[in-house]
C-alpha cells in the first residue's frame, strides 16, 4: 500500500508584485498556516518517509515547515524544478518515480496541476487552497502502478476547514 498527501504551499506574498514568482517567499498568514497544517497530519498520526517538493521558494519553505513539524530530517526533502508549475501528468510521472521502499509520501508544489492531479485521480475538488492537503491512499506495492483505477480519497484538509 502507497500513500500520498498532494500539498499545494502556504499562502505567497505579494508585497513586491514585480519579484520572480519563483523567489516568491511565504506571507505571514503562509508562515501561520504551514506549521498548524503540519500539526494537524501529526494529529492524524501521518508519518511520512518521503518528502518532494518544486524547488520554488513558497513550496520549499512549506516543505521544510512540514518536515520540521513531523520530525522529517530536513536534508532529506528533494526539491526539483520539474514540480514548478507542473501539469498534472507531469507531476504524476514524478511521483511514480519515487523509491518503492518508501510508503508514505508528501508532495508540495502548485496549482492548476495539482488540481488536475487530483481529479485525474478521481478525487473531487474545486480548487485546492493554499496550504491544502489531498491525500490518497493505493493498494500497489510499486509507485509506478499508482493511477486512477486503484486511488482511494483518504482525506482533505485546508486551513480553513
Amino acid at each position: 500500500m502507497k500513500s500520498l498527501i498532494i500539498y499545494r504551499h502556504a499562502k505567497s506574498s505579494w508585497d513586491d508584485p514585480y519579484m520572480n514568482d519563483h523567489q516568491r517567499p511565504l506571507a505571514i498568514r503562509g508562515l501561520r498556516d504551514a506549521p498548524r497544517m503540519a500539526q494537524r497530519l501529526k494529529k492524524r498520526g501521518i508519518s511520512p518517509d518521503y518528502f518532494i517538493s518544486s524547488d520554488a521558494e513558497r513550496a520549499k519553505v512549506t516543505a521544510y515547515i512540514t518536515a520540521e513539524n513531523l520530525h522529517f530530517p530536513k536534508n532529506n526533502v528533494e526539491l526539483t524544478a520539474v514540480l514548478y508549475h507542473a501539469s498534472a501528468s507531469s507531476i504524476l510521472k514524478t511521483v511514480q518515480n519515487i523509491p518503492n521502499d518508501k510508503h508514505a509520501a508528501l508532495v508540495f508544489g502548485h496549482n492548476p496541476g495539482f488540481n488536475e492531479l487530483i481529479e485525474t485521480l478521481g478525487g473531487e475538488i474545486d480548487n485546492l487552497p493554499t496550504c491544502g492537503q489531498f491525500g490518497f491512499i493505493f493498494e500497489v506495492d510499486d509507485w509506478e502502478a499508482i493511477g486512477p483505477e486503484n486511488a482511494t480519497v483518504w482525506f482533505v484538509d485546508y486551513p480553513k476547514k
